[in-house]
């Protein structure tokens, strides 16, 4: 049954992002999403979305941009009147040991992954009412790695971490809640060949699924979660424990 309320997921055509898309349409919203390449991908979660009775917009919009952000968020109002829940999901993966790394990775990382997600929020609130949702999706490795070649990426989650966390601030008089979700290992298409070599650092011995993520997601969004705000939650089978 549809809520009346509009949420709007960067990067979400595939892994944890199509599966939030999913959960926040089954909770009763209309969903926009964002998607980079594989407008097939994008066309299907559309179809699946609205067989279930809820109405979704797929949008092509790449996160490096600051344009297409703030066109994106627009044609969510347009679509569906209103924007109540944002996700940022949208990021990228580089990684190399410091001696090798790229000048080139080292800024499409902080683009999409920092200003990026930054950019989102921003363009989100300015359009948003009281009591919105705001969710970030980040990592555990804002907490610990435990491998070489990852300080890029850790740098661009830890930096998602304590934006959140002083972004509170900023919402809080408008009662709009902020939030960081940090999974861990979590199968998904992109990581499903390095499953069994990652599942041993797993305390629980096994990756998360993209559904779990969702449901974190889902209950932050609704009512029950409203006086949580600023806070980074990790959901990582005991990585970082």
């Amino acid at each position: 049954m549809n809520n009346g309320k509009v949420a709007l997921v960067f990067g979400g055509s595939r892994g944890i992002g199509a599966a939030i898309v999913q959960r926040l349409a089954g909770d009763g919203h209309d969903v926009a999403f964002t998607y980079v390449s594989r407008e097939d991908r994008a066309r299907a979660l559309v179809a699946t979305v609205e067989q279930d009775g809820s109405r979704a917009l797929a949008i092509h919009a790449d996160s490096a941009d600051p344009a297409a952000i703030t066109a994106a968020v627009d044609d969510t109002i347009n679509a569906f009147g209103r924007l109540d829940v944002v996700v940022v999901n949208a990021g990228v993966l580089r990684l190399g040991n410091i001696d090798g790394y790229r000048l080139e990775d080292l800024d499409q990382t902080l683009a999409i992954n920092v200003r990026g997600v930054f950019l989102a929020i921003q363009a989100a609130v300015a359009r948003m009412g009281e009591g919105g949702r705001v969710i970030t999706i980040g990592s555990n490795t804002a907490v610990r790695t435990g491998h070489a070649g990852s300080s890029v990426y850790a740098m661009s989650k830890a930096a998602v971490a304590t934006m959140v966390q002083n972004l509170a601030l900023d919402l809080a008089p408008r009662q709009i809640t902020i939030n960081n979700i940090q999974p861990g290992p979590t199968l998904t298409d992109m990581t499903a060949e390095l499953a069994d070599a990652t599942r041993k650092f797993v305390p629980l011995d096994r990756l998360g699924q993209p559904a779990e993520i969702a449901s974190l997601a889902s209950w932050l969004a609704g009512s029950e979660a409203g006086y949580m705000t600023g806070s980074s939650l990790t959901i990582d089978g005991g990585f970082v424990a």
